[in-house]
């Protein structure tokens, strides 16, 4: 089973989330590592979609709305997350593990996973 590897969002990249998934052996980088910020949210799940890895993001609205898109017109992605930023970084990181512990990136593919419905 192939492992989730994330890309995190520009609105979801806290440097504490990010050390947190790292440090339990995650493959994790950032749009801001990329040196991709300020790139339209489509650019960024092709890019996502490029590197294999599921997007991770706060944006519910265009996020949604590009997935909807992406399947009507028959184009894959690698996946996406959407949490919430009610989540404090232990809880979004328990959930992020949560999901590697019952997910593979096969498993994501295509799928729009919403945190606050996950668990």
């Amino acid at each position: 089973m192939s492992k989730i590897r994330l890309l995190i969002d520009e609105d979801a990249m806290d440097h504490r989330f990010v050390a947190s998934l790292r440090a339990r052996g995650l493959d994790v980088t950032t749009v801001g590592e990329l040196s991709r910020t300020g790139l339209s949210d489509e650019e960024q799940l092709a890019i996502s979609t490029e590197q294999q890895r599921v997007f991770y993001t706060f944006n519910v609205g265009d996020f949604c709305q590009l997935h909807s898109v992406y399947m009507t017109e028959n184009r894959n992605h690698s996946g996406i997350i959407i949490s919430t930023q009610d989540y404090s970084v232990g809880e979004q990181m328990r959930r992020v593990l949560k999901l590697m512990t019952t997910k593979s990136a096969k498993d994501m593919e295509n799928q729009l996973v919403f945190f606050k419905r996950l668990f």
